[in-house]
């Protein structure tokens, strides 16, 4: 199973063609899931995100318990590496 996989079966994020051209977003939101993972690799980080979108805390700590959670189950197949 993929990252965006499982967040689609815990509802935090989807993809639909009618909705940002179908690029994986928050639900309920047209954030991109890839601004959060641009934003980790960016100086401001994780604090900056959260600044620029309170509202994604809770969904934004369960992507990253859902990554964490994959890639220490499968580190060495884990669609992150």
């Amino acid at each position: 199973m993929t990252v965006n996989n499982l967040l689609e079966t815990q509802g935090i994020i989807h993809s639909d063609p009618e909705i940002m051209s179908g690029v994986p977003v928050f639900v309920g939101t047209r954030v991109h899931l890839q601004t959060l993972f641009d934003y980790l690799e960016s100086e401001g980080g994780l604090a900056e995100f959260i600044n620029d979108f309170p509202y994604l805390e809770t969904q934004t700590m369960k992507v990253l318990e859902n990554a964490a959670k994959l890639i220490i189950a499968h580190p060495k197949t884990s669609p992150i590496y």
